[in-house]
C-alpha cells in the first residue's frame, strides 16, 4: 500500500491504531476508519505530523454526489501528501495520524458548527462547541461556510457548486460523530501524551497547495508557507529556527500569508501549557506532475528536505521543554 505505517527501520516497535469510521448510506457499505494513528513505543523527537487534507475513502454514493467527480476530488484533496507525511515519520521516528475521511465529506480543520445550512436537508443541529486548552468555547468566528469552503464543501471558486443535491441532516450528524469527533479527540489525547513525556509538544499540521504567485520583492513564489496563527500558536524560536533551515535548503517560504493555519490550530496549539503547532503548506507542483493528480520523482527530494525542519523543530521543541537544555530530553 502506498502509504503503509508498516515500514518504519526494520526493528523499530511501532503501534498503530485506528479510530471513527467513514460512514455510507447503509452501515455495511462504510469505507473503514476515519484515520489511523502510527508511532515508535520509543520517539526520538516531540513531534506529531498530522495530515487531515489526503482522505480518499470515498462511499459511492458520495462519488454519485459530485457533478464533476474528477474535478472535485483533484480540487478538494491535498492529493497524496499522505505519503509525504509517512515519509517523513518514518525518517524521524515521529507518529503520524492520517485522516482516511475525505475532505469533500467533512474538513477537520473546520469547526463542527460551520455550516451552510442551505445545504443541508432538515433542521438545524442543537450547537455543543468544544473547549479549547484554555476552556473557550470553539465557535465558528471565520465563518468559511459563507465562501462555500466550511465543515462540509458546498463551491469550488471558478467552478461553482460541488454537489447535485441536498445534505440529509441525519448524514451530516453521522459524519460529525464519526470522523470529526472522534479525529479530534484522538489528535488532543495525544498531543498532551506527548506534552506529559517530554514537557513539550509539536503538531505539524501538513498540508498542500496550488503555486502561489510570486511576491513583490523575490525571485521565485513561496515553495512552503509556515502558519502560525500569527504568533499564537507556537513559540517564536520554532518559527525562526523553521525559516533558517528553509533559506538554508533553498525553498522559498512565506509565513502566514495566505495560510495562518484554521481550526486545528486554534483548537489544539497552546503554548502556554507545552502544546505548539504549525501547519505547513507545501506547493503541489513540487512534488505531483503537471496535473497535480499523480506524484511525480519530487516526492522523495521533498521529503528528505521537510524530514530535516521536523529535526531541526523537533529538537527545538525538546529545548523549550528543558529550558533551553537539549541534553536532558527524554532520557
Amino acid at each position: 500500500m502506498s502509504r503503509s505505517l508498516s515500514a518504519y527501520p526494520l526493528g523499530t516497535e511501532v503501534f498503530t491504531v485506528s479510530g471513527g469510521r467513514v460512514p455510507a448510506k447503509e452501515a455495511a457499505a462504510d469505507c473503514g476508519p476515519a484515520f489511523t494513528h502510527a508511532a515508535p513505543r520509543s520517539m526520538p523527537l516531540p513531534v506529531l505530523i498530522a495530515v487531515p487534507h489526503a482522505g480518499r475513502a470515498y462511499p459511492d454514493h458520495v462519488l454519485a454526489g459530485f457533478r464533476d467527480e474528477e474535478l472535485c476530488q483533484l480540487r478538494l484533496e491535498d492529493r497524496f501528501v499522505d505519503q509525504l507525511g509517512v515519509a517523513i515519520a518514518k525518517s524521524t521516528g515521529t507518529g503520524v495520524l492520517l485522516a482516511h475521511a475525505p475532505r469533500a465529506m467533512l474538513d477537520l480543520n473546520r469547526a463542527h458548527d460551520d455550516i451552510d445550512w442551505e445545504m443541508i436537508q432538515g433542521a438545524r443541529r442543537r450547537s455543543s462547541a468544544p473547549r479549547t486548552h484554555s476552556g473557550k468555547r470553539m465557535g465558528s468566528a471565520n465563518r468559511r461556510a459563507r465562501s462555500g469552503l466550511g465543515l462540509v464543501p458546498r463551491r469550488l471558486p471558478g467552478f461553482g457548486e460541488i454537489w447535485r443535491g441536498l445534505l440529509p441532516r441525519e448524514e451530516l450528524d453521522a459524519r460529525i460523530d464519526h470522523i470529526h469527533r472522534p479525529y479530534h479527540d484522538f489528535l488532543r489525547c495525544e498531543l498532551e501524551r506527548i506534552r506529559d513525556a517530554w514537557g513539550a509538544a509539536l503538531l505539524i499540521d501538513l498540508h498542500s497547495m496550488p503555486p502561489l504567485r510570486r511576491q513583490l520583492g523575490h525571485d521565485r513564489a513561496p515553495q512552503i508557507v509556515v502558519g502560525d496563527r500569527f504568533g499564537a500558536s507556537s513559540g517564536a524560536n520554532l518559527v525562526s529556527r523553521a525559516f533558517r533551515y528553509l533559506e538554508a535548503s533553498g525553498y522559498e517560504a512565506a509565513h502566514n500569508r495566505p495560510y495562518s493555519g484554521g481550526y486545528v490550530l486554534d483548537r489544539h496549539a497552546a503554548p502556554s501549557r507545552g502544546i505548539h503547532a504549525l501547519q505547513i503548506e507545501v506547493c503541489r507542483s513540487a512534488y505531483l506532475d503537471e496535473r497535480f493528480a499523480e506524484v511525480s520523482s519530487g516526492l522523495d527530494p521533498l521529503a528528505a528536505m521537510l524530514a530535516g525542519l521536523v529535526r531541526e523543530l523537533g529538537a527545538e521543541t525538546a529545548r523549550l521543554a528543558n529550558g533551553g537544555r537539549l541534553d536532558e530530553a527524554a532520557e
